[in-house]
């Protein structure tokens, strides 16, 4: 396929390469954004997911990452048609297919096929790739919440590196769940990552939280008040996951500490170089003392 040879691989964390600084992403983000338009018809969207779900689950978690992020703002450039199953599987396949070869990932229009009752040859499957093309203007290289995660991590001071790999992942796995709330479409992907970031400190470092989301909020390129928008969401999201609705996508992520079955506090005189365990969801009556009067009550 002509277009599939033009695209080159990339990283999620690193999407510009021609220009990949600090200020052109954060200029260039509300370009890779959907419009609110993706939250019309939250049946249409959900089902899509599910189906990207599908298609990619062998597949690295980016790869349906960034099905789903093509899928929303195709979604954002016009309305769906009603009623049709087979349009609705026709674009998460072809989601899957354009973000697969972005990562140069090997895959099988056949894997895709016979289990839902359609039947789509190579050419039909082309075609809605272009039409998204076109809806996304070409603009493959998504900048997502990925983007900025390695920005916002120095201003947490931790000198650690295991520490620093621990608030990644968690952070990572709560941007995979985010993406599947409607309601953060609305934020960039910038305060996606920051509030991310937050919501891994408070809960890994809960000592430190005040001195970290007051660290972020002093970015300039942050708007406070979206920040806590997005920050609140991001608990609610959490909540779920210690309700037992916990998502598996980021099981591949590389990390030292399992962030998972382990929590941690940190002294305040140690710049998160001291830690110490905590048994999940157990949370020290003098840690709640100290956060900050700016958390939402949980």
């Amino acid at each position: 396929m002509q277009c599939a040879t033009k695209l080159m691989k990339f990283n999620l964390e690193n999407p510009l390469t021609n220009f990949n600084t600090i200020p052109s992403l954060f200029l260039l983000e509300s370009d890779h954004m959907p419009t609110l338009k993706a939250t019309d018809d939250v049946c249409f969207r959900e089902e899509a997911i599910c189906l990207i779900s599908q298609f990619s689950c062998k597949f690295h978690p980016f790869i349906s990452y960034l099905a789903v992020n093509y899928l929303d703002r195709f979604l954002s450039s016009q309305p769906m048609p009603q009623n049709k199953k087979w349009v609705l599987r026709l674009i998460a396949i072809s989601c899957v297919s354009l973000a697969a070869k972005m990562n140069r990932t090997d895959f099988s229009l056949a894997d895709f096929q016979g289990d839902g009752g359609f039947m789509f040859d190579a050419r039909t499957i082309e075609r809605m790739e272009y039409l998204i093309l076109g809806a996304l203007k070409w603009r493959m290289r998504s900048i997502t919440p990925f983007s900025f995660i390695s920005f916002f991590i120095p201003f947490l001071k931790l000198k650690d590196p295991a520490l620093r790999q621990a608030i990644k992942a968690r952070a990572v796995e709560i941007i995979f769940k985010a993406q599947t709330v409607t309601k953060l479409l609305e934020f960039k992907p910038s305060i996606i990552a920051a509030s991310a970031l937050l919501f891994a400190s408070h809960e890994l470092f809960p000592l430190q939280f005040p001195c970290y989301h007051k660290a972020i909020s002093s970015c300039l390129y942050v708007h406070k008040e979206n920040l806590l928008k997005c920050y609140k969401w991001m608990q609610k999201i959490g909540k779920e996951r210690e309700e037992g609705s916990m998502m598996d996508m980021a099981s591949g992520w590389d990390t030292a500490v399992n962030v998972l079955d382990q929590q941690f506090s940190c002294s305040e005189s140690g710049n998160g170089s001291a830690i110490t365990t905590a048994a999940p969801g157990v949370r020290r009556e003098r840690d709640e003392e100290k956060e900050n009067e700016w958390l939402p009550q949980q």
